[in-house]
C-alpha cells in the first residue's frame, strides 16, 4: 500500500511516499503547483495536513481511488488528545505527536518542532496527548528585535554563538540562540521530572541549529511530522 503525506507548513511545503510504515522517498518543495506532479503519481491513499492552503483543492487532484483525508481536528488519531480546545490545536502539533507514537510506542514523549514557532508536545507512555508550548521561533525572535527597536539590525542565526557578545550581533545572537538553547534544556528537565524515562524527540526547520548542542539527550528526527501523517492514514485506512 502505497501512501502520499503532504505537510503544508507556514513557510515550506514537504511531501513523501510511504509504503506501509517505511518512508521510501521524500521532497521539499517551493510553491503549492509543485505538488500536482506527485498527486498525479500512483498511490493509494492521501492525507494533507495544511496551515495556510485549502486543502480540499489538493485532495481533488488525487488520482487515488482510496482514502483522501484533509487532517482537522475532527479527523480519527491514533493517540487520545486531552487538549481543552481541540478545535484550535494545530494539525502540525497533532501530527508530530502521531509521529512520536509511531517511534516509541509506550514512552512517554516530549516533541520539539523548531520552525517558525517552536512547538512542545507533552505524550506520556499511555499514547495520551496532553498539549505542550508554543514559542517564538529562531528567525521570529531576530525579527521582533529588529522591528520594535530602532536601531537593532534584522541578522541571521548561527549554530552555535558566544555566551558574551562582543558586538551588537553576536549579542542578539547570543540572546536568540542561547536564549532558545536554554529554554529548551529547563523544558526538557522540568517534563523530564514527571517523566523520568522521557524520550525527547528533535525536529523542525532550524532542528539542525541545535542538534548537537542538545546531544546525547534527544533523538533528532527530521521527517517526523511525516511520519505522523503517514501514521494518522494507516489508522483512518484500518478503521
Amino acid at each position: 500500500m502505497i501512501n502520499l503525506v503532504i505537510d503544508l507548513g507556514n513557510s515550506r511545503i514537504k511531501a513523501a511516499f510511504f509504503e506501509g510504515t517505511s518512508l521510501k522517498q521524500k521532497f521539499s518543495l517551493n510553491e503549492a503547483k509543485e505538488l500536482d506532479q506527485f498527486l498525479a503519481r500512483p498511490h493509494d491513499n492521501v492525507i494533507v495536513s495544511s496551515v495556510t492552503a485549502d486543502a480540499s483543492e489538493i485532495l481533488a487532484k488525487s488520482v487515488t481511488s482510496g482514502r483522501k483525508i484533509h487532517l482537522t481536528s475532527a479527523t480519527p488519531v491514533p493517540v487520545q488528545v486531552q487538549y481543552a480546545t481541540p478545535q484550535t490545536l494545530g494539525v502540525d502539533r497533532l501530527a508530530a505527536a502521531c509521529g512520536a507514537l509511531q517511534l516509541f510506542l509506550a514512552e512517554p514523549c516530549l516533541v520539539i518542532d523548531a520552525g517558525t514557532c517552536i512547538n512542545y508536545e507533552v505524550l506520556d507512555d499511555q499514547g495520551v496527548y496532553w498539549g505542550g508550548i508554543i514559542s517564538p521561533g529562531v528567525a521570529m525572535r531576530f525579527k521582533a528585535m529588529h522591528t520594535f527597536t530602532a536601531r537593532l539590525p534584522l541578522i541571521e542565526a548561527v549554530a552555535e554563538a558566544p555566551l558574551v557578545g562582543d558586538s551588537t550581533q553576536t549579542c542578539m545572537q547570543s540572546g536568540v540562540m542561547n536564549g532558545i538553547l536554554e529554554e529548551m534544556r529547563g523544558i526538557i528537565g522540568r517534563v523530564r521530572q514527571k517523566y523520568p524515562s522521557l524520550r525527547v524527540i528533535l525536529c523542525g526547520g532550524d532542528a539542525a541549529l541545535f542538534e548537537n548542542q542538545l546531544k546525547p539527550s534527544i533523538f533528532a528526527a527530521p521527517e517526523l511530522v511525516l511520519v505522523g501523517l503517514n501514521r494518522i492514514l494507516n489508522h483512518n485506512v484500518s478503521i
